[in-house]
Formats: structure tokens, C-alpha cells, sequence
């Protein structure tokens, strides 16, 4: 049976998460980090996309992208993780895939579900006990987003643009949606939604999504209970 077409919406921002092959560790050092980051941003103008936000855990990886074309996530994706593959397997002296099969991705299109997806990707270290605070760890945009540190790799979407009329208003508005607890149905609905290839949005987003689309980008109704990966 032929795998279902990734739905993809050139000019809005997709959520993206590309796990490690069972688990592994895909990350050792600080070597490794540097390297796969210096990539993603080299393949970006090569690939039309714009990275708003991002994390590299251990074992996976989390990104904000808007892609430009309709090939240009994939080309991302394909691009970055193969040359990091090649990188890792020869350091390491290990062979086979680096990376569990299809990267996972969603359409987040309205501005505060855009918003909860910079939040959910950059509070991923915290949720996973690597620290208590976003900007205690260094693999993730939220010191660039937060924090005002300076990068060329980031481009901020319209809904954190949104957020202030100055670059210091809204880092500090953005600080603040850090600072309130989310909802943990609002997360497992992102979770859900990446998985599944689907929207993050409004049952009226979902709805108008799939006239253009003509085709079904909404969950479907909750059947028997699907195991999920913690992201």
C-alpha cells in the first residue's frame, strides 16, 4: 500500500520532528551539535526555507520551518540529515540508518498555535530534565528568540513578529508565554497532529484547509487508543 503524500502548504510554518534510529544517541558532543546546526543553516537558502525556531535533543530533533515550494522542506530534511549521517557513521565508526525512517511534520497556520509550537519546541530540554530554565541549554533558538542573541540562521514568523512593535517588546511578551503553564491537551494535540501528518489549528482552519486542499487535514475522530512517542 503506497505511504500517504506528506501534506505540505508552501508560505506557512510546519512543525517537524526527526527522531534517531531506536532510540539512539545521535548527539555526543558538542562537536556534533555545531556541526549538524552549521548544515541545516547552509541547506536553508538552498532548499527556499525559513527556520523560526529549533532544538537538537540527544535522540531527535525539533523544528519550525516555513517552506517555499512544495519540495523545499523535503529537500531540507533529506539534504541535512543524510550528510550528518554520513558524518556520524564515520566518526563513530558504525554503519546502517541514522535516523527512523520519515521525518514527522504538521501545518501550523493561526498565530497563537504558531506560538505553541515555538513554546513546545523550545521547552523540550525542561519537559526532559536537561534543565529548569529554556536558556540553560544551548542547543535550542530560544536564547536568540527570548533572550536577544544574535544569529543569521533565524527568521522570525509574523505571529512572533505580532508580539510588540520592538525588538525588546517582544522578547519580553515572548518571555512571558514561557512563564505560563501550558495545556497539556493543547501539547498532545501537537503531538498527535505531528504524527499524523495533519493541522495544528481550529476546527474552522482545519475546515478551509481541506476546500484548498481537497483533502482531509483535520485528526480523525479518536478510536482505539494509539500509543505515542513523548516528543
Amino acid at each position: 500500500m503506497p505511504r500517504e503524500a506528506r501534506i505540505v502548504l508552501p508560505g506557512v510554518p510546519h512543525h517537524i520532528i526527526q527522531r534517531s534510529q531506536s532510540g539512539l544517541r545521535c548527539f555526543s558532543g558538542d562537536q556534533d551539535y555545531q556541526i549538524h546546526l552549521s548544515w541545516l543553516e547552509e541547506y536553508l537558502e538552498r532548499a527556499q526555507c525559513h527556520i523560526h525556531a529549533y532544538v537538537l535533543m540527544p535522540d531527535h530533533v525539533h523544528l519550525l520551518v516555513t517552506p517555499e515550494r512544495l519540495w523545499s522542506m523535503g529537500e531540507l530534511m533529506r539534504r541535512t540529515g543524510q550528510r550528518y549521517a554520513q558524518y556520524y557513521n564515520r566518526k563513530y565508526q558504525r554503519s546502517g540508518a541514522l535516523w527512523e525512517g520519515r521525518y514527522r511534520s504538521c501545518i501550523a497556520c493561526e498565530p497563537g498555535y504558531i506560538l505553541n509550537c515555538y513554546r513546545y519546541i523550545e521547552m523540550n530540554p525542561v519537559r526532559k530534565g536537561f534543565c529548569s530554565d529554556p536558556g540553560e541549554y544551548a542547543w535550542t533558538s530560544y536564547r536568540c528568540n527570548a533572550l536577544g542573541e544574535q544569529t543569521t540562521m533565524l527568521q522570525p514568523d509574523d505571529a512572533y513578529d505580532s508580539l510588540g512593535d520592538s525588538p525588546d517588546e517582544r522578547r519580553e511578551a515572548y518571555r512571558s508565554i514561557f512563564s505560563q503553564q501550558p495545556l497539556a491537551s493543547a501539547e498532545r494535540e501537537l503531538r498527535r497532529t505531528t504524527s499524523a501528518n495533519r493541522a495544528y489549528g481550529s476546527a474552522i482552519l482545519c475546515s478551509n484547509l481541506e476546500q484548498r486542499m481537497g483533502k482531509r487535514v483535520a485528526l480523525g475522530k479518536p478510536g482505539r487508543p494509539r500509543r505515542l512517542q513523548s516528543a
